[in-house]
């Protein structure tokens, strides 16, 4: 089972003003819808649903999460078109919604969430270590460090979008 050590900020500004900026420079983007499956507070299991902005290639994942903050486990594989659909369709969920826009600032490699649904915009940065985690020094229009804040998780803000929506 792989790590993930990401750090993840509230982010108050469009990826597009900062690449304008030269603050961000943009690599790719993504429509991604997600679902998930099973999760508690320690586990999660989730399908995902990936087009490329650029491409229109379209991509289907299955991941299992497990853990909460900075550092969890991680096993995420391909899947095609049909699973995802079945599994999708079984859930009767209503998919989270956001737009990613992958780029580089200052060397590392920064994914922006734009939840469409929820008026909310995230930075992450994954690294290969905890320490290199710890040690991050970000840029001030990151804004504030969200990484042990639980009501940001993607399973968190799913959860409230399907409470939302269907009123439970």
């Amino acid at each position: 089972m792989g790590m993930e050590i990401e750090r993840k900020f509230l982010l108050g500004r469009k990826p597009e003003e900062l690449i304008a900026e030269g603050a961000f420079i943009r690599r790719s983007e993504q429509k991604i819808e997600q679902t998930y499956l099973a999760l508690d507070e320690q586990q999660e299991v989730r399908v995902r649903r990936l087009v490329d902005v650029d491409t229109g290639e379209v991509e289907h994942t299955h991941t299992f999460k497990q853990g909460n903050g900075m550092s969890r486990e991680e096993i995420e594989y391909s899947i095609t078109a049909s699973i995802y659909e079945q599994l999708f369709q079984a859930s009767g969920a209503v998919p989270l919604t956001k737009t990613r826009t992958t780029g580089e600032w200052n060397g590392f490699t920064v994914e922006i969430d734009r939840y469409e649904q929820l008026n909310l915009t995230v930075a992450e940065v994954e690294f290969e270590s905890l320490e290199a985690a710890e040690a991050f020094e970000a840029p001030d229009w990151f804004g504030e460090d969200i990484s042990s804040k639980r009501e940001y998780s993607n399973k968190k803000v799913w959860r409230d979008l399907q409470n939302r929506i269907h009123g439970g």
